[in-house]
């Protein structure tokens, strides 16, 4: 499939309750409609992961953030436009996602993704996308496609094809929680 080809297939993938298996801007994901409770069980079936443990939602803009969260912090702007490597911020105040996809305490961990076939697929989405490593919850985080185990590759609908063959390992996100105040702290450098 041309790069066009594969957007067009991740969207309407998505946009039918299934689950992908998609290279981000960090490390292989499974992803779905984050507003879609039904498909975000899927992916935590898949994981074979309790739905205590919440997902990331990625989004193509900082301007998206306010759709997904109530009171999105002026720092929080700057940390995003002044990160040197994908960060993703756990917000209070998490809201018009599926229940499934916000933690129990109201928080979720959003990133805005600089791939640019994420940015696409969400932009013509119109939605972000629930996203977790691609792997079965205790076992290592498969860092390039070939080390995504058999059992994943054949749990989802759909497979992106592009970036399969990439060899350089990715880093994977920094992690800041946003509090209330405004204030944050850094959970995962």
């Amino acid at each position: 499939m041309t790069y066009e080809e594969e957007i067009e297939a991740a969207v309407q993938i998505l946009k039918a309750g299934k689950v992908m298996l998609y290279p981000t801007d960090t490390i292989w994901g499974l992803g779905c409609d984050a507003t879609n409770s039904k498909a975000v069980e899927k992916i935590y079936k898949i994981k074979q992961r309790s739905e205590n443990k919440s997902l990331i939602a990625l989004i193509d803009s900082e301007e998206r953030l306010k759709t997904y969260v109530k009171n999105v912090p002026e720092i929080a702007y700057d940390l995003i436009r002044n990160a040197a490597n994908p960060i993703s911020i756990v917000f209070p105040g998490a809201q018009n996602l599926a229940k499934n996809a916000i933690d129990p305490d109201k928080t979720v961990c959003i990133r805005v993704t600089s791939n640019e076939f994420c940015k696409e697929v969400v932009k013509r989405l119109g939605k972000a996308i629930a996203s977790t490593s691609a792997n079965i919850s205790g076992q290592p985080t498969p860092l390039i496609f070939s080390q995504i185990s058999e059992e994943i590759k054949k749990s989802v609908d759909h497979i992106v094809g592009l970036h399969q063959h990439d060899l350089k390992l990715p880093k994977a996100s920094t992690i800041i929680k946003m509090k209330a105040d405004g204030k944050f702290e850094i959970l995962r450098p």
